[in-house]
């Protein structure tokens, strides 16, 4: 906690705010005698920013570079602090977490009339998710409701359910309009049953780009058939390479009398795939049955008699049952802890294998929600790698998120929290330009 009180002060005696911002009118032509570079950028509104560079000459030590920037929808740009560069002509500026919300233009004036090129930085809004029920039943509603990140009141967003192989394709179910708080509330009914990735997007304006929100998983069902039950536990959604339990109650035609000793059989299928026979076993007593199964992919089971009644030659079934199972995602990061300009880099896999399939770096936002900061795909060893540099100090959560698909439903990695202390030697970072 010391070493953050000593980095803050060192930081608010280099970077003088200015009590009464001036006003400048559009960003000067670029010259080569000062550069610019900002990180992150893009930036999920409400993340630190580090906006660095260099003055270039004979004289660089200790000269005053000044800072602007430009929000829209305003035309001028206004002074927002000072810095002296060091020995080399480095100089560096941090905007702090929560001050960086939507889209903004950054420059730099030095000494003798030095200015750089403007940087647009690209501000993502924070949309947020959550369910009534994650396991519902065809033909019956179920509420999407969130908020958006910062306000953008009457403006639309949009439900939408991932359809592709690679993770990348999405559909537009429905849209719903934000309120005056800034949020939202969307009911969607399914007709047929299944286990989706749903999310919810806000394409961006002016003042903020595109945002998204974490996906969410939801198994829809079929009414179960009477006399006939099918359930799965430990839920309708399980991890890859776990085991599943599926098992049921068969009454006697007609009844709610238990059908004791009737063997009755096992079926599934995967995308694209026919039903096809697995096992099969008695029911007990109390007409119970149980078989345990370990998929490797999304599968649709049904238990079905093994033999037909003998007084109508039919076979009795049971509604189907949609069974998600989940990707499995690891991660590693290269240090647990870094500076202001530093960057960490995330290693991991998938399983199983999902070579040519999109993944994402999420970061946990202001919102206490995680949002995609950088896209990815998985190698062909089922591998992916990302890097993230920083812009504040402070504890950065992370974690790896792929979308699901018709073979598996998408997952998580475990979040990895990254502690970022001090500020890097400017000279350690990419050069401005």
């Amino acid at each position: 906690m010391r070493l953050r009180f000593v980095v803050l002060a060192s930081l608010l005696t280099a970077c003088v705010a200015v009590a009464a911002p001036a006003l400048s009118d559009a960003a000067p032509q670029h010259n080569d005698g000062l550069t610019i570079a900002a990180t992150p950028n893009p930036v999920p509104a409400g993340g630190g920013v580090l906006i660095y560079g260099q003055l270039s000459g004979s004289n660089i030590s200790g000269q005053q570079i000044r800072l602007y920037h430009r929000i829209n929808p305003a035309s001028h740009y206004t002074l927002v602090s000072t810095t002296n560069t060091n020995s080399f002509g480095f100089y560096e500026f941090t905007r702090a977490e929560g001050v960086v919300l939507t889209n903004r233009s950054w420059y730099v004036r030095g000494p003798n009339s030095t200015h750089s090129r403007t940087v647009h930085e690209r501000v993502s809004a924070l949309v947020s998710l959550a369910a009534s029920t994650t396991t519902g039943q065809t033909n019956h509603p179920v509420l999407f409701t969130g908020h958006v990140t910062p306000r953008h009141a009457f403006e639309r967003v949009f439900l939408q359910e991932q359809d592709g192989l690679t993770g990348d394709d999405w559909t537009t179910l429905k849209s719903g309009l934000l309120g005056p708080g800034s949020n939202y509330s969307i009911a969607y009914t399914w007709h047929r049953p299944g286990v989706r990735d749903v999310r919810v997007v806000f394409a961006g304006d002016d003042r903020n780009i595109r945002g998204e929100s974490d996906p969410l998983t939801v198994a829809i069902q079929q009414t179960q058939v009477a006399g006939f039950t099918i359930t799965a536990s430990p839920g309708d959604v399980i991890p890859e390479g776990s085991p599943v339990t599926i098992s049921g109650v068969l009454d006697k035609p007609g009844t709610s009398t238990p059908e004791a000793s009737t063997s009755v059989t096992l079926w599934a299928h995967g995308d694209g795939q026919n039903y096809h026979a697995i096992t099969s076993a008695l029911t007990d007593s109390n007409g119970n049955y149980s078989f345990s199964q370990i998929p490797l992919h999304n599968e649709v089971y049904k238990v079905r008699t093994t033999l037909p009644d003998t007084n109508n030659n039919k076979f009795r079934s049971t509604a189907q049952l949609f069974e998600g199972v989940r990707d499995v995602v690891t991660i590693t990061p290269s240090s647990m802890s870094s500076t202001v300009g530093g960057t960490v880099t995330f290693l991991g896999n998938v399983s199983p294998d999902k070579a040519g399939h999109v993944i994402y770096l999420q970061r946990k936002g202001s919102d206490g929600d995680w949002h995609n900061v950088e896209t990815g795909s998985v190698n062909g060893n089922s591998n992916y790698r990302f890097s993230w540099t920083f812009g504040m100090f402070g504890p950065h959560s992370f974690r790896v998120r792929i979308p699901g698909g018709p073979e598996n439903v998408g997952g998580a990695s475990a979040p990895v929290t990254i502690m970022v202390s001090g500020v890097a030697p400017v000279t350690t970072l990419p050069p401005g330009s």
